[in-house]
């Protein structure tokens, strides 16, 4: 069970084991917003019910960037584990504009692709091959995929991520 972490502003910063959320919650340092009533953790002085989410009761600076990292299995997210090419399930990336001919890392330039489909593209461009992408490739948006830790998002949730 996963725990959503509100910045006393209400713009969510994270997502904690539950466990990590109730100790918050005991300490005073958050409140719950949302929880699970039918499920309960007991202990010698009462019982509690899980925290979905929770609002810190001090407003916390956030240092970094809200700008998405790019990796393998957040392109592999982005583009559904669809072959780009093919529409296909993909398990591998790939460089739109070929490495070797000057591609970058970068989320513009990189799509979800089939094995086939990356082995019979290599190092060519679209144009060589006479392929089109089905999808521009961006960057993504929205509040699930700046939060740390929120790759699956809980619905109890999503009131709280689209007032952000």
């Amino acid at each position: 069970m996963r725990t959503l972490v509100l910045n006393a502003g209400y713009e969510p910063l994270g997502v904690v084991s539950f466990k990590r959320a109730l100790i918050l919650v005991l300490n005073q340092k958050a409140t719950v917003l949302s929880g699970a009533p039918e499920q309960q953790v007991h202990s010698a002085r009462g019982s509690y019910p899980l925290p979905r989410v929770i609002l810190l009761s001090r407003y916390v600076r956030v240092p970094h960037s809200r700008q998405v990292p790019l990796s393998r299995r957040g392109v592999l997210r982005r583009d559904s584990n669809q072959c780009a090419y093919c529409r296909r399930s993909a398990n591998t990336i790939d460089h739109v504009q070929p490495k070797s001919r000057g591609g970058q890392d970068t989320w513009e330039n990189l799509v979800a692709c089939c094995l086939k489909c990356n082995n019979i593209k290599g190092d060519k461009t679209l144009q060589e091959l006479g392929w089109e992408l089905s999808f521009t490739p961006r960057m993504p948006s929205g509040m699930a995929w700046t939060i740390r830790g929120a790759d699956i998002v809980d619905p109890e949730w999503i009131d709280f991520l689209e007032a952000a």
